[in-house]
């Protein structure tokens, strides 16, 4: 049975035809950067100012407004002012800037909580705050860029581009009063490329040019050998591709150039506006008639968007978990390539990745032949992403696109703790200070989880494989694929299906599928013991005690207590 019926697919036919995908609707995150530039805690008066400075930038963005600055702060004192700006690519109509800014002012406000400079980057707007003022001067640290995957035919290509770009912000430095400018190029060898570049607007010309052209300086190094790329830096950008990806008027800047700016051939209007009219026509009916057949033959409707609305996890995704395009997870693992790999758990298999602000990441990535599925899957995203404490993993996002289901969580240099508790080398950097450390801090995340948080969870998987450890051997509490949510009252619950690690299992959750905090306080209570004794409970069973750590201890207990 087809998951589009032929009623709903005229409907999306005249949709289409009606709203020509002609730009992203929805922004695309590209990166923050988020920095405290002392070692002190931000006073309770910047937050505030910050607040403040988020809510004028949705205020005045809401008006219409698609670029401005201003300085939050006390006349008395300057050591919380807060200056901030917000601007828009130049080809974006006010509503889609508003939607962008909106989005963009609650990705920050989540990232950079506790840092006093802060810098967001979506991929048609940016916000930016400091606790100095940077209005008028040139940023260009941090940078991010990424490319596409074609490469350049020859090495002679790279030259012209740079000569296309530097034709292009000649124009936008000294010929024209705006910020930035739009191009299409034409060449017989390498066919048509389309430029964008952009600076703040509050730069004067010299400092838009200065900008622009160390970025440009950039472009050999990270993008040299690609066809498309993009690089941004806090006060401009520029990208360049071989698709059309900005829409302007002829009033608006654009224009078409060559390298030796030759004039333009051209036909008449009328002409041309018959052959893109039906040339845009005919490109929409083949490409419902293929996303209709697609749908049909493989399914599509079991990915992406559907996908979302089957786990009910969109209010997740809009409101506590970022998403990222998969194109980002690809740049940042290298394309999941096999030096990139971690490991591989039930979920799939785990890279390493790093983001273009230079964050370290570990990337879940569901396999095809996971054992754990959907459910696995939304309980990561709901729980991890509304949980939020020291002592449990933090996931920054995941993605969601076509079949692909990714998370993607801070890297854990330290591996996890079974790594260094069960190795005979690792083991011994364990002192007992540590040991207590990692208990502690372990009871912690559960306390939290049951008693703290604002949901009430049950993580039913603890053990050492699921304790991560930081870069100072802090413990945080992962995988939460089984966990579960108690009701506010709810003291217990009882399942079918008995999952987990029988190691760790509370007897009665073992033989009768029932499950509490209790569950969870039991299996600390295992993991605690193989941290004192330095050996699995499964690996005890078959040592020369040939019985299960928890009655050796047990039994020691009982004779140590009738001595």
């Amino acid at each position: 049975m087809a998951c589009i019926s032929i009623h709903n697919f005229m409907l999306l036919l005249l949709f289409l035809f009606h709203f020509t995908p002609t730009s992203a609707q929805v922004p695309i995150f590209l990166y923050s950067f988020c920095q405290n530039s002392t070692e002190k805690s931000l006073t309770a008066s910047y937050k505030s100012n910050v607040n403040k400075l988020l809510l004028w930038i949705n205020s005045d963005s809401a008006a219409g407004t698609e670029f401005n600055n201003n300085k939050i702060g006390s006349n008395n004192t300057t050591s919380d002012d807060v200056y901030g700006n917000y601007d828009c690519r130049a080809d974006v109509t006010g509503s889609f800037c508003q939607f962008c800014i909106n989005t963009a002012v609650k990705e920050i406000a989540q990232r950079c909580l506790n840092s006093d400079t802060a810098v967001i980057f979506y991929d048609v707007c940016i916000i930016r705050y400091s606790n100095k003022n940077f209005f008028g001067n040139v940023s260009i640290t941090p940078s991010w860029n990424v490319t596409g995957s074609k490469k350049i035919k020859d090495s002679t290509e790279l030259t012209k581009v740079e000569d296309y770009i530097g034709i292009l912000i000649r124009k936008v430095t000294v010929e024209t009063n705006q910020s930035w400018g739009a191009s299409e190029f034409n060449s017989n060898e390498t066919g048509k490329r389309y430029g964008f570049l952009q600076c703040a607007r509050e730069l004067d010309k010299e400092g838009c040019r200065q900008c622009l052209e160390a970025v440009l300086d950039l472009v050999p190094k990270c993008c040299g050998t690609k066809v498309a790329w993009e690089v941004v830096v806090p006060s401009c950008g520029i990208k360049f591709d071989d698709q059309k990806f900005f829409q302007l008027n002829d009033q608006s800047g654009s224009s078409s150039l060559k390298p030796n700016q030759a004039k333009q051939e051209g036909a008449s209007n009328k002409k041309t506006l018959i052959i893109i009219l039906v040339s845009v026509l005919m490109a929409v009916a083949l490409l419902c008639c293929c996303v209709y057949y697609y749908w049909r033959k493989n399914g599509l409707c079991k990915g992406g968007f559907l996908l979302r609305k089957t786990l009910n996890i969109d209010d997740t995704l809009n409101g506590d978990l970022p998403t990222i395009p998969f194109s980002v997870i690809q740049h940042a693992t290298n394309y999941f390539s096999s030096s990139s790999k971690l490991g591989e758990g039930g979920f799939g298999p785990v890279f390493k990745g790093t983001l273009p602000d230079g964050t370290e990441i570990a990337v879940k990535r569901l396999a095809e032949t996971s054992g754990q599925g959907s459910e696995e899957f939304k309980n990561e995203v709901i729980f991890i992403a509304k949980l939020q404490h020291r002592n449990l993993v933090r996931l920054l996002g995941c993605c969601i696109e076509g079949n692909e289901k990714i998370l993607v969580y801070e890297y854990m240099p330290n591996s996890s703790l079974d790594f260094h508790l069960f190795d005979e080398e690792q083991h011994k950097k364990l002192d007992w200070t540590l040991r207590l450390s990692i208990i502690n801090g372990i009871a912690r995340g559960l306390l939290y989880l049951h008693q703290d948080s604002r949901l009430r969870v049950i993580h039913r998987d603890l053990k050492a494989s699921n304790v991560l450890l930081d870069d100072e051997m802090n413990p945080k509490i992962s995988d939460f694929g089984l966990a579960r949510k108690f009701e506010k009252g709810q003291s217990q619950t009882k399942t079918k299906r008995v999952i987990g690690t029988y190691g760790y299992m509370a007897p009665e959750y073992a033989m009768a599928g029932l499950f509490s905090v209790k569950s969870d306080v039991f299996s600390f209570g295992v993991l605690v013991l193989e941290i004192v004794y330095g050996k699995r409970n499964g690996e005890f069973i078959l040592s020369e005690h040939r019985q299960s750590l928890l009655l050796y201890v047990s039994l020691a207990n009982h004779i140590s207590s009738t001595n």
